[in-house]
């Protein structure tokens, strides 16, 4: 069984006001049995990856849960960098 799994497509939503963010396309394909849809593509912001990291932590055990990238306010670099950056680390997060 293959399952495979992409965070792509960084958008930043309401550019310039006081709650912008950036959200990302997330996209899964597998061949597995247990799934319904062989395909799905949802959009999701970090906020969203760290309240699903919390509930792998929850019920996870002695099992270690991969970390997120770092929320960083601060960061030395173009804004499309940081973008870039954050968009790797979800990448290997959901790969782990």
């Amino acid at each position: 069984e293959l399952t495979t799994v992409r965070v792509q497509d960084p958008r930043v939503q309401n550019e310039g006001s006081w709650n912008s963010h950036v959200d990302y396309k997330i996209f899964l394909h597998t061949n597995s049995k247990a799934f319904t849809a062989k395909t799905s593509c949802v959009r999701r912001r970090y906020r969203e990856f760290v309240w699903l990291r919390r509930q792998l932590q929850k019920n996870a055990g002695l099992v270690p849960v991969p970390e997120l990238p770092g929320k960083s306010t601060f960061f030395v670099g173009s804004t499309d960098e940081f973008i870039e950056k954050r968009r790797q680390g979800l990448q290997q997060f959901l790969e782990q």
